[in-house]
């Protein structure tokens, strides 16, 4: 079961390419302060720009930095099927403990091509799969039913949650059952979800703020409540700033302030603008993670 504080792992980039230096350093940081898994390839990482040659490198990379110290599920989305079945086959093949597989986008299927879509991918390729579903990026919104259905095969074992719904982890536990692993794609979300049953969170803010939040989920597990609101609070503001624009944008602006990695993003996602940058500087600094 993956559980605590995940983090959606952005992809640093230097000269135009992967800056796989910057990338391993990165990825110890993240084990060295308590990070419980790491999600290479995700929107974070900025997948949809990524060549499938960097795709690949970059899964590789963290899988070999992070030496199974933690897990690494990777992100094989796509909304062409054979296209993820390849991006998932690959994954495994360099040693993913699982995959992270998105909605399809912009094809906008029913929920049974869903359902096909997610049961081709789980039959071609033995390795756990996690279900993305984020409704605002993919705007189609996978129905409980549906993802009751697709737990019943047996390598589909959970769900990256990003609808903000506080009453979803409930309802997908109550029809699934407590072992389908339910983690939250919402930072601000987080508290209420793990309240209502989710296991954990794969977290953007934790590329930033992998130790505060590594505590927090420590402290949930132990049912200290006074710690857990004391660290929300002090994150609160900063999940919210990290969003003021696209994703990446905001969270690599954050990463260049702490010294992690340039804040350049590929296009369609360019530099923040300064109204932004000030809200992201301001939230680190409420945070206490810049002086």
């Amino acid at each position: 079961m993956f559980k605590g504080s995940l983090v959606a792992l952005i992809t640093p980039f230097k000269n135009g390419a992967v800056d796989e230096a910057a990338f391993r350093k990165f990825v110890d940081w993240q084990i060295e302060q308590g990070t419980d898994g790491l999600i290479p390839t995700g929107t974070t990482g900025e997948s949809p720009t990524l060549s499938h040659e960097e795709h690949k490198q970059v899964v590789e990379i963290c899988i070999d930095q992070a030496a199974g110290r933690v897990p690494v599920i990777a992100g094989t989305g796509s909304n062409s099927t054979e296209e993820a079945i390849e991006l998932t086959q690959h994954a495994k093949e360099a040693g993913a403990d699982a995959a992270l597989i998105v909605t399809p986008y912009y094809n906008k299927p029913t929920q049974e091509g869903m359902y096909r879509h997610f049961k081709a991918i789980a039959d071609a390729v033995d390795i756990p799969i996690l279900i993305y579903n984020i409704p605002p990026r993919s705007v189609i919104d996978m129905s409980v039913d549906t993802m009751k259905r697709l737990s019943e095969i047996p390598n589909i074992v959970g769900v990256k949650d990003a609808t903000a719904s506080a009453t979803r982890p409930i309802e997908t536990r109550l029809a699934i059952g407590p072992d389908f692993c339910q983690l939250s794609g919402e930072d601000g979300t987080v508290v209420p979800y793990l309240s209502q049953g989710g296991h954990g969170c794969i977290s953007v803010t934790a590329n930033v703020a992998p130790g505060p939040l590594s505590e927090m989920h420590r402290a949930w597990r132990s049912g200290d409540l006074d710690t857990v609101m004391t660290i929300n609070d002090r994150l609160y503001p900063l999940h919210q700033a990290l969003f003021c624009e696209s994703s990446p944008g905001p969270v690599k602006y954050a990463a260049s302030l702490l010294g992690i990695c340039e804040a350049t993003a590929r296009l369609p996602i360019c530099e923040i603008a300064d109204s932004s940058k000030q809200k992201v500087e301001s939230a680190l600094r409420h945070a206490g993670l810049l002086n």
